[in-house]
């Protein structure tokens, strides 16, 4: 689970990655990150119940993005807020399949921060 200081909480945060932010998609996989320049990097996840009207369902998707997110955290640059919008079809995927679609769209929207 990500710490409560690297989560996106608050609707107007939200709102403002949404309307300022940039987005990239692969696959099932929306991702909008904005850059804000504080000293912390927040993170969100969006998922519709078009993907299941489950709630155990929706949370499992939740919680494999965030664990995703949490073990490459160290990797971002600082003062990034992004968010996770999942596409129906994510519900099919294990952990492994999620882990590197975000892995690809870090790395091409260049949130990572890589030293040396």
């Amino acid at each position: 689970m990500l710490a409560k200081k690297n989560r996106l909480k608050k609707k107007t945060d939200f709102e403002s990655v949404f309307k300022n932010g940039k987005s990239l998609k692969e696959g099932s996989v929306i991702l909008k990150y904005l850059f804000k320049g504080s000293k912390i990097s927040r993170f969100g996840v969006v998922v519709s119940k078009k993907i299941d009207k489950k709630t155990n369902v929706r949370n499992r998707i939740k919680r494999k993005i965030s664990e995703s997110i949490r073990l490459r955290l160290k990797n971002f640059k600082k003062g990034i807020d992004v968010i996770v919008i999942t596409l129906p079809g994510i519900e099919k995927s294990d952990f492994k399949e999620i882990d590197n679609l975000l892995d690809k769209l870090f790395k091409k929207s260049s949130l990572y921060e890589f030293f040396g």
